[in-house]
């Protein structure tokens, strides 16, 4: 995805402008590329093409204000209220956005001079991949900046989370990018502009990589590079972060110069570069992501995938590590078994699984909230999600510790996780909470500078203001009675920003206050069409005391504040690892809320070559399917690499609509859930560890690219057997189909071979060529299996169990039936076949079922001969029979149908 057009870079000549619009042109010279959003009041407004290409993509009038060289100025506007909605909608059109805010109070400007301009500034730049906002994000998401970066042939993928933190750091092959960015699946992808030349590089970052910004290659120089990644981390070594290559310190000073130059200035909170290898985690390719659907369908939808079929977190935060394990499953045994042992605590301890789950409830998303709060966009609400958030996990934490049952000590990543949710153990962070709980009132507002989120009590001074403005209030309401009274008109004293306090009366009832002697007292400051303001020299005076004591309490909360927030900048380690702690704790025991839901068991995932799954059930389909009502059929799947404990290479044959997809995609799943750690839909699942997993299921062209379905298949193909390795696991529906039958054959049976033979890995190879079925007599270690299907009287019923042996025959014209194809369709369908299958007839030759005949069976369906009951029905005279003479005629049909 590039940027639109409309974001073309423009330039302007500043001769003649008038000030605000020469303010306007150095921003747009600052950012060329980005729409400005121009802060002037209440509103943010757009000029130039800026507001030609913003009204085309909001729905906004698009008006003019002003001239500029005798042209008039195009303009459009958004109110500053609303401005996150038509943010969002900007940034998913692909859009940058440059945000320019007023950074002093008009009246500070009015003081320089009566032509002086208020003094703006740009205070970031919005880009897909640096939202922060609330409104702005999906919470159970993630929003991944990534950058790709390449130094002596050695590639690394550099991703940030700069919402929660998180940076991570991949070392890889040219090849193993895809993988990577298809895991992250980042909202954008910064990349040094030489590398797009590269045209599998390319194809890849369009394929997975978002947003595609291109930068300067200069910037992922290792040693400019290394220089702005100790800036943001404030360091004065990289050392501490594990020796990284050249290419990784390209890839993180790439995301460097993005945050510099987005953030103005202001430093994200930021966890230590998380390194991994390709080695680290399961390979999975972007069309095997998409075909096995694991956290969107092929639609993009997330309803159906198999991360909403599992899904039973109750915090964003826990949403997002399921949605993070699924889409790397780890190779680690150790570590797997960690994350099994955490879920099956929990599968143990029901009672307290959901007193856990029912106190998560009240938690918040802690580590977005620390994001903001860190980038200067935050306000007291954050402080009060950190601060019920901490609350709520030294009560998980206690919870626990405090049960007095030694069996009840909890495994390894569950102890560790509810260690770091006991704020005492974090040096400062028990009396940071200590404060905030003190601190903080009860309602909190979104913005620091609309106050009253600090509690009574906390300063004597901020007592003191308050007491003053507050009383100074109550006053206000004595002095209305009081003028009102001495002047006989109804009156209200009232207040505005321009004017501040003053009174104001009726058109009708305000003549009084003009005449004598009323008028040495009312001053009269405004009349409008039905109202009329004064002002009293008391007025005056109070409204002076009263605007400085307000202005006296918002500054020392919005001080208040300030020292609240530096505290939480500095205690972000802390606050980090507590937020991920509860994640872990929700995503286990969510996870075994599923387990216990499903009927899931714990998989035993080992070093061997095996893939042993017994009454195994689809996720996402078996959940659908008892929706619905009816039972879902459970299935037996062994193989096994090394071919001792069994075949390495099952084909898999069937009719169409007996499950085969399924029964393939489903055993793909079943390997991706076990090494996620997750409890698996099976009696029993044994998986020796798969490094990587390819899937060749569903049809597809890619019209962009010239490749036709039969095409993009191969290509698929010829990735699967030229990477795939005896501890991978293959998936294959249907190779060969988009071609001519013997070439399909042809190239089908030698993937199967070479799958085998060469690759001998795990595979499971889906067909309707029943000559591949030959292959168990002749290779070693091929079996084949088939799903069943019945004809019960003309019908086809499936029965979606998968059994030894292949497939009797496809069943392709009883389905064609099923589907509704016209029955003259079908009737000759049957023909075809029954003549195809004669053993002396041969399938090249048919020259006694002419080109035609199928048209004449459409266009008059032969008749039957009338038969010996129509005979005998034509010829009965039914109106001149009498009751016996029918009761006998029926008699003798009946015999006729019997004879």
């Amino acid at each position: 995805m590039n940027a639109p057009s409309a974001t073309a870079i423009q330039t302007y000549d500043a001769t003649g402008a008038t000030p605000v619009m020469q303010q306007f042109f150095e921003m747009k010279a600052r950012q060329p590329d980005a729409l400005i959003f121009f802060r002037m009041g209440d509103f943010y407004e757009l000029f130039f093409d800026d507001a030609i290409a913003a009204a085309a993509a909001l729905g906004i009038s698009q008006t003019f204000r002003g001239t500029h060289n005798g042209q008039p100025i195009p303009m459009a506007g958004v109110p500053q209220h609303a401005a996150e909605a038509y943010l969002s909608k900007l940034i998913r059109q692909g859009f940058k956005v440059a945000v320019c805010e007023q950074m002093e109070d008009p009246a500070e400007a009015r003081k320089r001079g009566s032509k002086s301009i208020v003094r703006r500034d740009i205070v970031r730049v919005v880009t897909p991949g640096t939202l922060t906002e609330e409104g702005l994000l999906d919470a159970r998401g993630a929003n991944r900046l990534a950058a790709v970066a390449v130094r002596a042939g050695q590639a690394a993928v550099a991703s940030v989370e700069l919402s929660t933190g998180e940076v991570e750091v991949f070392s890889v092959s040219k090849d193993g990018v895809a993988a990577i960015l298809a895991a992250l699946a980042p909202s954008e992808t910064l990349v040094a502009d030489r590398l797009l030349s590269d045209d599998q590089l390319s194809q890849t970052l369009k394929i997975c990589g978002g947003l595609i910004q291109p930068m300067p290659s200069a910037l992922s120089e290792p040693q400019a590079s290394e220089a702005r990644v100790k800036r943001l981390y404030g360091v004065d070594t990289l050392d501490g972060f594990g020796g990284l290559s050249p290419a990784e310190i390209g890839a993180l000073g790439l995301i460097a110069a993005h945050l510099e130059m987005t953030q103005a200035g202001r430093l994200p909170a930021l966890r230590a570069p998380r390194r991994a290898a390709d080695a680290d985690v399961m390979a999975i390719d972007p069309a095997t992501r998409g075909s096995l659907e694991i956290d969107r369908t092929q639609t993009g939808d997330r309803n159906g995938s198999l991360l909403a079929a599992i899904d039973r977190t109750i915090t964003s935060g826990g949403a997002r590590l399921l949605a993070s394990r699924l889409a790397r499953p780890l190779l680690d045994v150790a570590a797997i078994d960690q994350r099994l042992d955490a879920v099956q605590w929990f599968v143990e301890h029901r009672s307290l699984r959901q007193r856990l789950r029912e106190t998560l409830k009240g938690s918040g998303d802690m580590a977005r909230a620390l994001s903001r709060l860190a980038l200067g966009r935050g306000g007291p609400r954050d402080l009060g999600c950190i601060r019920d958030t901490l609350k709520i996990g030294e009560t998980l934490a206690a919870m626990v510790a405090g049960s007095g049952d030694p069996l009840t000590s909890p495994p390894f990543e569950l102890e560790h996780a509810f260690r770091a949710l006991t704020p005492d153990l974090h040096e400062g962070l028990g009396g940071f909470l200590a404060a905030l709980e003190a601190g903080l009132g009860p309602d909190l507002p979104a913005l620091a500078r609309d106050g009253g989120f600090v509690a009574s009590g906390v300063r004597e001074e901020l007592d003191e203001a308050r007491a003053l403005r507050d009383n100074s209030r109550k006053v206000i309401i004595a002095l209305e009675a009081q003028l009102a009274a001495e002047s006989g008109v109804p009156l209200k004293i009232r207040h505005n920003g321009v004017l501040g306090y003053f009174v104001e009366a009726t058109a009708g009832k305000a003549d009084p206050l003009f005449q004598p002697p009323l008028n040495a007292t009312f001053i009269h400051r405004q009349t409008l069409a039905n109202q009329v303001r004064f002002t009293t020299v008391e007025l005056a005076d109070l409204d002076a005391r009263i605007a400085q004591a307000g202005e006296r309490v918002l500054a020392m909360e919005i001080a208040a504040f300030e020292t609240w927030r530096e505290v939480a900048r500095l205690l972000a380690d802390a606050i980090q690892i507590a937020a991920e702690a509860l994640a872990r704790l929700d995503v286990a025991a969510a996870l075994a809320e599923w387990a216990q839901d499903s009927g899931a068991t714990r998989p035993i995932v080992d070093r061997s070559l095996a893939f042993d799954a017994q009454a195994a059930r689809h996720p996402v389909v078996e959940a659908a399917v008892k929706r619905a009502g009816d039972p879902y059929t459970p299935n037996n799947c062994c193989l096994d690499a090394s071919g001792e404990t069994g075949p390495r290479l099952s084909i898999v044959t069937g009719p169409n609509m007996a499950g085969k997809s399924t029964f393939l995609r489903q055993n793909a799943l079943l390997a991706i859930l076990a090494q996620s750690g997750c409890f698996v839909p099976a009696a029993h699942f044994r998986l020796g560890v798969v490094d990587r997993l390819f899937s060749r299921v569903g049809a597809g062209d890619d019209l962009a690219r010239g490749r036709s379905t039969f095409m993009m298949e191969m290509v698929e193909t010829a990735a699967i057997l030229t990477q795939a390795t005896p501890r991978s696991l293959v998936i294959l529906d249907e190779i060969g189909r988009g071609t001519a039958t013997y070439d399909g054959l042809a190239i089908a049976w030698a993937c199967a071979e070479a799958l085998h033979d060469t690759n001998r890995c795990r595979a499971l190879f889906a067909t309707h060529y029943h000559e591949l079925a030959t292959l168990e007599e002749r290779l070693d270690h091929v079996s084949n299996l088939s799903l069943r299907a019945k004809e019960w009287n003309g019908d086809l019923v499936f029965l979606h169990e998968a059994a030894a042996g292949p497939a009797d025959r496809s069943y392709g014209v009883q389905v064609a039936k099923l589907a509704g194809v016209p029955a003259p369709v079908v009737a000759r369908a049957r023909e075809v076949l029954d003549r195809l299958e004669t053993k002396d007839e041969s399938p090249a030759r048919l020259d006694d079922l002419p080109l035609f005949a199928m048209s004449q069976a459409m266009a008059a369906p032969a008749k039957p001969a009338p038969s010996v009951v129509d005979t005998a029905l034509k010829d009965l005279d039914v109106d001149g029979m009498s009751p016996r003479e029918a009761l006998e005629a029926l008699y003798r049909l009946k015999g006729l149908l019997k004879a």
